[in-house]
C-alpha cells in the first residue's frame, strides 16, 4: 500500500486589503491623530501621501468634490510669491503657522519675514495639485523656479529654504522634480547639480546624502531620479550603471534594506524599486519575496502599512508600500511613474499641461534629453488586471526656454 504526499504549497497568497488602505488614507485627509502633532509643519507631505496613495489605489473617487476643492485651495493657501523688494523665496510652505488670521499690520509684517518656500513642501504641493487634476493656473512658475535657484549652493547641492536649512541630495531631488513639473529650469545650474551628484557616488556604487557620506538607498533614488528628470542620466557610463544596479539588487533580503547590514523596511520597496525601474533593472528582483515582506507589515484591522511587522502603520509607509507593490504589477493598483513618485495617470495629466504651456508660449524647446526608461513604459501599461491602459509612448522633455505663465 502506497501513500502519496502532496508537497506542493497550495496556500493562497495574502490579499492586499485595498479598501481598508483607501479608508485609512482618507481618514488622514479629515483628521490627524494626536501622535502626529509634531508633523504639523510638514502637513503638505501628509496630504501628498494620502492623496497620491488614493490615486495609486484607484480610489480618488472617495474624495468628495467639495473636499477635493478644499484641498486644492488649502494647498494654494501656502503659496509664497515674493514682492519686488524681497528675497527670492517663492514656493510653498508646509503648513499655515506663518499665515495668522489677523488684520494687525505689525503682526502681518513680522510674519511675512518668515514666509519662505520650502523645496520638499513645494514638490509635494505641486504633485498633489497635479494628482487632483488642477491646471496649475494660479502658479507663477518663474517665481517658484527663481526660489529653487536661490537655494542652490556653489557645489551644486540645494538647501530646503533660504535660511537655516541643511543642503543635501534630498533637496537636489526636490529641486529637480519642481523644475521638471513646471517645465522650466530658469537659473538652476544643472551642470553644478550633476557634478554634486557624481561626486556623491561612493566606492560601493550607491549615492550618499552629502559629499563623503555613506551610500544609502533613499539618496541613491534621489540622485538617479534627479539625473533622469534633468535629462542627464545618460552621462553615467554603462559600467557605472551596472555597478549601481548591483548595489541596489544586493539590498534585497526579502524586502529591501536601505544600507548594508541594516534591517529591511517597507519604504525601501519604493526607494530601491524605483531606482531599479529608472535603470531598467527591476525585473532582476524577487517579486514574491518583496510582496511577502510588504504584506507582513499590513494592518488587517484598520488598513495601512508599517515600517516593520507589528509596528504602527503611517501614511508614509502606506503610500510607499503601495508603490512598491505597484512596480510588481499588483492587481488593483495604478501604475507609478518612478522618478516623480506619482501615478502614471497624474503624469499623463502633467504632460498635457506641458503641452498647453508650450503652445501658449510658442517657445517650445527642441531639447528632449529625457528618455523615460522602458521600465516606465511597462508601468504605464499595467492595470489592476495586468492589462494595457495605454499604448502611447510616454516621453517628456525639460524646456528651460519656456516662459513662465
Amino acid at each position: 500500500m502506497s501513500c502519496h504526499i502532496d508537497m506542493e504549497d497550495k496556500t493562497e497568497p495574502e490579499p492586499v486589503l485595498l479598501s481598508k488602505h483607501a479608508k485609512n488614507l482618507l481618514r488622514f485627509l479629515n483628521m490627524l491623530p494626536a501622535r502626529m502633532a509634531s508633523h504639523d509643519n510638514t502637513r503638505s507631505t501628509i496630504v501628498f501621501f494620502a492623496v497620491c496613495g488614493l490615486d495609486v489605489l484607484n480610489s480618488l473617487n472617495l474624495v468628495p468634490p467639495q473636499l477635493r476643492q478644499d484641498i486644492i485651495d488649502w494647498i494654494y493657501g501656502g503659496l509664497v510669491v515674493p514682492r519686488d523688494n524681497e528675497k527670492r523665496c517663492g514656493g510653498f510652505m508646509g503648513c499655515r503657522a506663518m499665515v495668522p488670521l489677523t488684520e494687525d499690520a505689525d503682526v502681518l509684517a513680522c510674519m511675512r519675514k518668515y514666509q519662505w518656500g520650502h523645496l520638499a513642501m513645494t514638490y509635494t504641493s505641486i504633485a498633489v495639485l497635479v494628482t487632483l487634476g488642477d491646471d496649475l493656473a494660479r502658479l507663477d512658475r518663474k517665481s517658484i523656479v527663481d526660489g529653487v535657484a536661490a537655494v542652490q549652493r556653489p557645489e551644486g547641492s540645494f538647501s530646503a529654504c533660504i535660511d537655516g536649512s541643511e543642503d543635501d541630495m534630498r533637496f537636489v531631488y526636490c529641486a529637480a522634480t519642481i523644475c521638471h513639473m513646471l517645465d522650466y529650469w530658469g537659473d538652476v545650474d544643472k551642470e553644478a547639480m550633476f557634478q554634486f551628484i557624481a561626486k556623491s557616488l561612493r566606492y560601493d556604487y550607491g549615492f550618499s546624502q552629502e559629499l563623503e557620506g555613506e551610500a544609502h538607498g533613499g539618496t541613491t533614488f534621489c540622485a538617479l531620479a534627479a539625473l533622469q528628470l534633468s535629462g542627464q542620466l545618460h552621462r553615467l557610463d554603462a559600467a557605472t550603471v551596472e555597478r549601481i544596479k548591483r548595489w541596489l539588487i544586493f539590498r534585497q533580503m526579502d524586502g529591501f534594506q536601505g544600507r548594508p547590514n541594516k534591517p529591511v523596511d517597507t519604504c525601501y520597496s519604493f526607494w530601491i524599486g524605483a531606482s531599479l525601474c529608472i535603470l531598467d533593472g527591476f525585473e532582476l528582483t524577487d517579486y514574491a519575496k518583496n510582496r511577502e515582506y510588504i504584506l507582513s507589515t499590513q494592518d488587517t484591522l484598520v488598513g495601512g502599512f508599517a515600517k516593520w511587522p507589528q509596528a504602527t502603520p503611517d501614511p508614509f509607509h502606506t503610500y510607499l508600500g503601495l508603490c512598491g507593490l505597484a512596480f510588481t504589477g499588483e492587481p488593483g493598483l495604478s501604475a507609478v511613474m518612478p522618478s516623480l513618485n506619482m501615478s502614471m495617470a497624474a503624469y499623463v495629466h502633467l504632460q498635457h499641461l506641458h503641452e498647453v504651456w508650450r503652445a501658449k508660449s510658442k517657445e517650445g524647446s527642441e531639447d528632449n534629453d529625457l528618455a523615460i526608461s522602458s521600465a516606465v513604459q511597462h508601468q504605464l501599461k499595467l492595470t489592476k488586471d495586468g492589462e494595457a491602459i495605454a499604448t502611447t509612448t510616454a516621453t517628456t522633455s525639460t524646456s528651460p526656454l519656456i516662459s513662465a505663465q
